[in-house]
């Protein structure tokens, strides 16, 4: 367990706020509510036990996050870092969204990641599930993929969608042998085509 937090050595002006030496406090909350949260679902999940992982009392992530609905809501925020779309060749579109999200998902493989904690959060919460399709699927891919495709793009994100998170699904959570002994490269190769058709190629009516 980590060393417990002092209210004198590492508290934050008010909740949300707080100098660099409050970073390290917060990072540890954030990890320890992903953990607790995957592990326990929203209403099981207790501040309590989120600051006992953190190694912290209570009154400490009260302090930095206010409720435990703003806390998920800091634990599940996810910015994709979506490359400009607009600045790669057409006939790469695939390519570079394969290579980009492969980074991603092999970036995110541990618990305490925003990325990783909100996909396995999505199969069975529904606060995450709306989260994943809102903040994720509808502000992000989808407005990034109708730069380039603004026909059917709805659609067209929502294929993609179905092959970057079965990749995730069978690699991360359920552990398929051979998703996860194929390497990031082979994964990338292997998907790049499939996104190009999705990005670029007419869809049936």
């Amino acid at each position: 367990m980590a060393e417990r937090v002092s209210a004198t050595s590492d508290l934050p002006v008010s909740a949300g706020r707080g100098g660099p030496r409050s970073e390290p406090t917060r990072r540890a909350i954030l990890a320890a509510a992903r953990a607790r949260f995957a592990a326990d679902g929203y209403e099981r999940a207790t501040i309590r036990a989120i600051a006992r992982d953190a190694g912290i009392d209570p009154s400490m992530v009260m302090r930095y996050y206010g409720s435990k609905e703003q806390l998920f809501a800091a634990a599940a925020e996810l910015d994709l870092r979506l490359p400009d779309l607009n600045s790669v060749p057409r006939d790469q579109l695939g390519l570079a969204l394969a290579r980009h999200f492969m980074s991603l998902w092999e970036s995110a493989a541990g618990d305490e990641d925003a990325l990783m904690f909100l996909f396995r959060s999505a199969l069975t919460n529904e606060a995450a599930a709306d989260r994943l399709r809102r903040q994720v699927f509808r502000d992000q891919v989808t407005r990034h993929i109708t730069e380039v495709a603004p026909d059917h793009a709805d659609r067209r994100a929502g294929l993609i969608a179905t092959q970057l998170l079965g990749v995730a699904l069978c690699r991360y959570i359920l552990r398929l042998k051979p998703v996860v002994e194929a390497s990031p490269e082979t994964l990338i190769a292997d998907l790049a085509p499939t996104l190009q058709r999705y990005l670029t190629e007419p869809l049936w009516p």
